[in-house]
């Protein structure tokens, strides 16, 4: 085959090459996308929200209402301020999981609700935007961390209990008839506030002995069982922005105090499910896993044969058009002088190891020369050219020189 009919290799990938290269990444993400999807579906039924007594997470409260059904009690679950006043009565127990989400219509109606119904309720760390109007006569203080504690009061069911995961928000009550357990700095993180005639409320700093992770440390099982379960009722009252009641009058500029409490609460992260940061760290290891499978390990420098043949004269004009593109003036010029000193050592007697040392080439050189020339030195050792003009005008004495010592 003549060198006319051969035909330029193209460096291309074929597509039958990048589906072989790419098979194996494209079913690893199926296989984990696949794995995601059968994951979420099985977890669906049990994600719920914090403090849902059908979540099974860590800080749903499915433990505690699973023991009082055991224990008797009944648990029904309302999303609406009607469908927990209506249910409220002297046989039953309200809970409020969110207290704080609340508008302050919603608040005044919930507790002139409770107040008549004569039961008993229980609010879920209610904050400074809601307790004044569901418990009038009490203050919330600063928070205090969760820790275990001992009930230090008469309440029956604290010191049934004994030690417990409390903290949160402290309070104080002003001429209330009411029982402090449970202090932190001096004030009560569960505060039992007794109204013979219209029942209790209780008001538990933070909800976090009621959290699956937590139920079966120290004594807050009994604690819960005891708060919640002195009723055959259970009203488990989770606050919905999606409630008409909320949109009564003056609803909306305190949904929006509500939720910048609720966010000073809670952290960016805290409201991200679980099951999304799960997943979104399975995607991260895929990728590094990805990324090392698919990274080149460093080695030698392999020389391939080009696919065409390409002229030196080729090479060396598209060489010189980057560096002057990139006006790499020095770089050409230190190229031609290291070329012609390369070639004229040889012709003056100079070994190669000592072709680009001044002080043996420049007195060979000089001898086949003017020895009075004192240029040579900035000839083939000097500075870079300026311009352009000047590196051509470099290349042609160089030219000149390297001529000039071939014929002398």
């Amino acid at each position: 085959m003549t060198a006319a009919t051969t035909r330029p290799t193209s460096t291309s990938p074929t597509p039958s090459q990048v589906w072989n290269r790419t098979r194996g990444l494209l079913l690893a993400l199926l296989v984990l996308a696949a794995a995601g999807i059968a994951l979420a579906a099985a977890r669906s039924g049990d994600q719920h929200g914090r403090l849902d007594p059908r979540s099974a997470d860590p800080y749903g409260s499915r433990a505690v209402a699973e023991l009082l059904k055991d224990r008797g009690v009944s648990v029904r679950i309302v999303t609406t301020l009607q469908a927990a006043t209506s249910a409220a009565g002297p046989d039953a127990t309200l809970l409020v999981a969110a207290p704080n989400l609340l508008t302050p219509s919603q608040q005044s109606t919930l507790h002139a609700m409770t107040t008549d119904a004569g039961g008993r309720t229980v609010l879920i760390a209610p904050g400074p935007t809601s307790v004044g109007i569901l418990v009038p006569g009490v203050h919330v203080e600063s928070s205090a961390p969760v820790s275990t504690r001992a009930p230090q009061c008469s309440l029956a069911a604290a010191r049934q209990a004994g030690n417990a995961d409390t903290g949160g928000f402290r309070y104080r009550s002003d001429g209330l008839e009411a029982l402090a357990c449970y202090p932190a700095g001096g004030l009560p993180t569960l505060l039992m506030v007794e109204r013979p005639a219209s029942g209790d409320t209780a008001l538990l700093g933070s909800p976090d002995l009621l959290h699956n992770d937590r139920l079966d440390k120290a004594g807050n099982a009994s604690l819960a069982l005891q708060l919640l379960g002195s009723r055959p009722h259970l009203i488990w009252y989770l606050p919905s922005l999606s409630d008409p009641s909320a949109a009564d009058s003056g609803g909306d500029k305190a949904t929006g105090t509500d939720r910048d409490s609720a966010e000073d609460e809670s952290s960016f992260i805290d409201l991200i499910p679980s099951g999304w940061l799960w997943g979104t760290l399975q995607l991260a290891l895929a990728a590094v896993l990805a990324a090392i499978w698919r990274a080149r390990r460093l080695g030698p420098v392999i020389a391939e044969r080009l696919p065409v043949a390409i002229r030196a004269s080729e090479s060396t004009e598209g060489r010189a058009r980057l560096q002057r593109k990139a006006n790499a003036r020095d770089r050409a010029a230190d190229a031609l002088r290291t070329a012609t000193r390369t070639r004229i050592a040889p012709l003056v007697g100079v070994s190669p190891s000592d072709a680009h040392s001044p002080a043996a080439l420049l007195p060979a050189v000089s001898a086949r020369r003017n020895p009075g020339d004192t240029g040579l030195h900035q000839l083939l050792f000097g500075s870079a050219p300026s311009d352009d003009k000047a590196l051509v005008l470099l290349a042609d004495q160089l030219d000149t020189l390297e001529r000039e010592v071939r014929t002398s």
